[in-house]
C-alpha cells in the first residue's frame, strides 16, 4: 500500500506530577460517580446518560461513522448490476426511401448482468478503510468524552446545589435567631429598657439575612433548572428536594502520569484522527498512478419478446480499464501537500491534547490541596468565631458593650459558616472534575 504506515509519537506524560507524588491509582470504575455515595447523584447521572438530547446526537453521529466505513470497505469487492429495457420506436413514413414499407415499428428487448471490480493495485482503497475505521474510532471516543463531561457536569451542578443548600440550612437558623433576638429587643424598647437604635440594628440584620437568603435560592433555581435540561426535562417538570450531601469525600489518587493518559477517550480521539490523517496521506499518494478496472457484462436481447432467452440471443461483454493521469494542473500534488498539512495539524492536535490532560489533572490536585488547607483554617475560625460570638452576647447582657459588638461577631461567624459550606461544595466538585481528568474510569470498550 503506498502512503507511509502509521506510527504513534515517541510523546508521554512522564513519570511524575507537579503537584504531588505519584502514587498508586485509584480505581476509578466507569460509574465513578458511586464513590460519593449519593443515592440522588445516582439517580441523575443514570437519567441524564440515558435522556441527554447532546448525547443522543453523539451516538448518532458514532453510528453515522461505522456505515461510512462499510461503504469504503465495500469498494473492495466486485459489483454486480441487473440491468434491463425494453423500448418501442416508430418510424416517420415518409422519412422512408421509395418502395414499400415493412414496419415502421420495432421493438427491442434487453437484460444484462454488469460485473465491475476495481483490484486497488496501490492500496488506495484499503487507505480508505484505514481513514474512516480510525474516524469511527474516533467518534466512539468523543462520544464517550461526551459522556464523561456529561456526568461531570451533572455531579457539578448537584453539589453546587447541595452546598447551596447547606448554605440555606444556615441562613435560615441564622434568620430565626435573629428574629426571637428582635423580638426581645422590641419588647425591651416598649418597656423603656433601651432606645430605639438597638431594635433598629436588629431589624437590619434580620433583612440581611433575608437577603443572602434570596440570593442562594435564586442560585439554587439556577442550578435545578440546570441540572434538568441535561437530563432532558423541561424545568417545570423537574424538582430536587433540599436536603444536605454526605459531608464524606472519596479519595481519589492520580496514579502516573502516562496511566493517565491511557485513560482518557480525548486523548483517544485524537490519536484516531491521527491516524485518519495519515492513511488519508496514502490515498491521496495512489492518486498519482494509474487506476485499473476490470469489468465483464452478459444476458440476453431481442426483438421478438417471445424468443427473449434463445441461447442464440444471448450477449457477452468482457473488458479491462486504465486512468493515468497526465494534464490535472497541479490538483493531485495539491491534494498531496494538503493530506500532508492535515497530517501536521492532526500531530499538533495529538500533542496540544496530552499536555491539556496533564494540565487538568495538575489543577485538580492543585486545586484540592488548596481546598483542604482553606477547609481546615475555616473550621478552626468556625471554632473560635463561635467562642467569640458567646463572649460577646455575655458582655452584652451584662451591659459591657453595646450590641454592635455582638453584631459583629455574628457577621464574622455566619460569614465563616456560609464560606465552609462553599469550600465543602467545591471540594466535590474538584473531585468530580478530578475523576474527568483521570479518564473516569473509562473502560474503552
Amino acid at each position: 500500500m503506498l502512503g507511509p504506515d502509521f506510527k504513534l509519537p515517541d510523546d508521554n506524560g512522564g513519570v511524575k506530577w507537579k503537584a504531588s507524588k505519584s502514587t498508586a491509582e485509584t480505581h476509578l470504575p466507569d460509574d465513578w460517580w458511586k464513590l460519593f455515595n449519593d443515592p440522588e447523584l445516582n439517580r441523575l447521572v443514570d437519567h441524564a446518560l440515558a435522556a441527554n438530547n447532546d448525547l443522543a446526537a453523539g451516538r448518532a453521529r458514532v453510528d453515522t461513522a461505522r456505515a461510512l466505513v462499510g461503504l469504503d470497505r465495500a469498494r473492495l469487492f466486485p459489483s454486480l448490476d441487473l440491468t434491463g429495457s425494453a423500448n418501442t420506436t416508430r418510424s416517420s413514413a415518409g422519412a422512408m426511401p421509395p418502395g414499400p414499407v415493412t414496419n415502421l415499428e420495432n421493438q427491442n428487448y434487453r437484460s444484462n448482468f454488469d460485473l465491475a471490480y476495481d483490484p486497488d493495485l496501490w492500496g488506495r482503497n484499503k487507505r480508505a478503510i484505514e481513514a474512516s475505521s480510525a474516524e469511527a474510532a474516533a467518534a466512539q471516543a468523543l462520544f464517550d468524552s461526551q459522556r464523561l463531561g456529561i456526568a461531570t457536569e451533572v455531579a457539578r451542578q448537584y453539589f453546587l446545589l447541595r452546598g447551596l443548600d447547606a448554605q440555606h440550612s444556615v441562613l435560615k437558623s441564622t434568620l430565626k435567631t435573629r428574629q426571637d433576638y428582635l423580638e426581645i429587643q422590641k419588647s425591651r424598647a416598649d418597656a423603656g429598657l433601651t432606645d430605639g437604635i438597638t431594635t433598629s440594628r436588629a431589624m437590619t440584620e434580620v433583612e440581611l439575612v433575608n437577603n443572602d437568603i434570596g440570593s442562594v435560592e435564586r442560585q439554587r433555581g439556577a442550578a435545578e433548572n440546570a441540572l434538568a435540561v441535561l437530563s432532558g426535562k423541561r424545568p417545570a417538570d423537574f424538582a430536587i428536594s433540599h436536603s444536605e450531601s454526605n459531608r464524606s469525600l472519596p479519595n481519589i489518587r492520580a496514579g502516573l502520569p502516562a496511566t493517565v493518559l491511557l485513560r482518557r477517550p480525548d486523548v483517544r480521539a485524537a490519536e484516531q484522527e491521527l491516524r485518519a490523517a495519515n492513511a488519508k496521506i496514502g490515498v491521496a499518494e495512489a492518486a498519482f498512478y494509474p487506476n485499473f478496472s476490470l469489468s465483464a457484462g452478459g444476458g440476453f436481447e431481442s426483438t421478438d419478446l417471445s424468443q427473449f432467452l434463445n441461447w442464440q440471443n444471448r450477449v457477452l461483454s468482457i473488458g479491462a480499464g486504465v486512468a493515468m493521469p497526465l494534464i490535472d494542473g497541479g490538483t493531485n500534488k495539491a491534494n498531496y501537500r494538503a493530506a500532508q498539512s492535515r497530517y501536521e495539524e492532526a500531530l499538533a492536535n495529538y500533542r496540544q491534547s496530552l499536555l491539556i490532560a496533564l494540565r487538568e489533572v495538575e489543577d485538580a490536585m492543585v486545586d484540592l490541596k488548596g481546598l483542604a488547607k482553606s477547609r481546615a483554617a475555616l473550621e478552626r475560625a468556625h471554632t473560635s468565631s463561635q467562642k467569640t460570638l458567646t463572649l460577646s452576647k455575655d458582655r452584652f447582657e451584662k451591659g459591657l458593650t453595646n450590641y454592635f459588638e455582638v453584631v459583629d461577631a455574628e457577621r464574622g461567624s455566619l460569614q465563616i459558616q456560609l464560606s465552609l459550606r462553599q469550600i465543602e461544595a467545591q471540594q466535590r466538585i474538584t473531585l468530580a472534575a478530578l475523576a474527568k481528568a483521570l479518564g473516569g474510569g473509562w473502560s474503552g470498550k
